[in-house]
């Protein structure tokens, strides 16, 4: 049986202040925010082992059932109210009684109204804000993975999407935190009620694999029922996530993806075997010299896969979704992962100055992940600054604070989360905004074997991920 881990102790925050980076390490003027919230204790626990919270006195009870709107048309109020009532039943509310609060009639309304704008999006998704606009930015979000209050207190912090206001999330929205997909859907609202300033792309927590060994299928099931109803819910999301995008370039400046860049994918070539007219003999994509690929590449990939592919011709989604850099120069296959690849710093610079580009922003790596990565800076800010070459950088954003919200060791890296923000008239130079997480957590059991699964996605089970195909 999972044990329930402790509380993590709230750290003071340094006072807040921004600036624009142009150091390669994370200076302390970076801007820092803290969100501290109240959160009744548990008293008990109901079938499932989830503790049973008491009713908070500090939020009123909203208006449910959410009802999905007739004709299907938002409105920032539907939207808000949504994130205040999945705020106020992740405090109040066992996860078994998450259908009370959002109706299985309701959940199809979002989530087939938003599939039908994803899979209608390219595979890399040109975003272009208008430099002339006053104030006009873009905020780039990276991995948040299911920490519901920690991303409700980023959209308030950083300002809700608008008319002059953009956001590029980089995917990782499920898995590992304890609520996916409150989390998940309401990004999903804002897109529906946005889809001109709300982007979405895919992350490699997005796939059945991931969900199946990292707890956003039993947290599916534990809310919606392990029957007919659970499973419609957890196919529906499935479905969504292969319609999400694989990149994004903002104002033809930036170049953003969950792991990075990918790789040529060689033609096939016109040899012909005997006696046999117009038969192709085809070259596994894996068997030629590694190079870099093009953006044409990319537009023509198969992103609705269920897992991305580690072997074959359809490479370049997981790639994306899977690669890491290096500091060693050449372009390597991951092992350390097995699937995606390895990119040094000539890479980066060949990357942007072939697109005419300024800057790569990924994420993918949480401080878990970095501490095993020798020559790349810590997690502790929420972002790094990996690659200064002459063309540009590259950057990476983790904007989950406290990650993982369950961790098998006793002490916690109680790393700050991070989003970026763009601004005119270029969008090119970076702000940071590093925040602290919103603790204490409601309390609740993990949904995964945090003790025993693999750390930090490091290496893929293949087996696993053949069968989940």
């Amino acid at each position: 049986m999972l044990t329930q881990p402790d509380s993590p102790k709230p750290s003071p925050p340094p006072p807040p202040e921004s600036t624009e980076l142009t150091t390669t390490e994370p200076p302390s003027s970076t801007t820092t925010t803290s969100a501290s919230v109240s959160v009744s204790a548990a008293t008990s626990s109901d079938e499932t082992g989830n503790p049973s919270p008491s009713p908070d006195p500090s939020q009123n009870r909203p208006q449910i059932p959410i009802t999905w709107p007739s004709g299907g048309t938002l409105t920032l109020d539907w939207v808000t109210n949504l994130m205040s009532t999945f705020d106020w039943s992740s405090r109040n509310l066992r996860p078994s009684e998450l259908p009370t609060v959002l109706p299985l009639e309701a959940f199809d309304g979002l989530i087939l109204t938003a599939s039908k704008i994803l899979h209608k999006e390219p595979n890399c998704v040109p975003i272009e804000p208008d430099k002339d606009t006053v104030g006009a930015s873009v905020v780039v979000v990276g991995d948040v993975h299911g920490q519901l209050h920690d991303v409700l207190f980023l959209l308030k912090d950083s300002g809700y999407p608008c008319e002059s206001r953009f956001y590029v999330f980089n995917g990782d929205y499920v898995d590992r935190g304890a609520w996916g997909l409150e989390t998940f859907l309401l990004l999903l609202a804002w897109k529906v009620f946005m889809p001109h300033r709300v982007f979405l792309l895919r992350g490699n927590h997005e796939s059945k694999y991931c969900t199946s060994v990292y707890g956003f299928e039993k947290e599916v099931l534990a809310k919606y029922g392990d029957n007919n109803k659970g499973k419609h819910v957890y196919r529906k999301c499935l479905g969504c996530f292969e319609g999400l995008p694989l990149a994004s370039i903002i104002a033809g400046r930036v170049y953003t993806a969950h792991g990075g860049v990918f790789r040529n994918i060689p033609a096939t070539p016109s040899k012909r075997a005997k006696g046999k007219k117009n038969r192709k003999v085809i070259l596994s994509a894996e068997s030629v010299p590694l190079s870099l690929g093009s953006l044409e590449e990319l537009s023509k990939a198969r992103r609705t896969v269920l897992n991305p592919p580690w072997e074959g011709p359809n490479l370049i989604p997981g790639d994306v979704l899977w690669s890491d850099p290096s500091m060693k120069p050449g372009l390597s296959p991951n092992n350390e992962r097995g699937i995606g690849l390895l990119w040094g710093p000539d890479c980066t610079e060949d990357f942007l100055k072939k697109f005419g580009l300024k800057l790569i922003i990924r994420s993918h790596e949480g401080p878990d992940a970095r501490e095993k990565r020798p020559g790349l800076g810590g997690m502790d800010e929420g972002y790094t600054i990996d690659h200064v070459v002459p063309s540009g950088k590259l950057i990476t954003v983790f904007s989950a604070p406290d990650y993982p919200q369950f961790q098998a060791t006793e002490e916690r890296y109680k790393n700050k989360g991070a989003y970026i923000v763009l601004n005119s008239p270029n969008f090119d130079t970076p702000i940071f905004h590093s925040f602290e997480a919103s603790i204490p957590r409601p309390k609740v059991n993990p949904y995964y074997d945090f003790e025993d699964v693999i750390d930090s996605d490091e290496e893929l089970d293949l087996t696993k991920m053949v069968e989940s195909s």
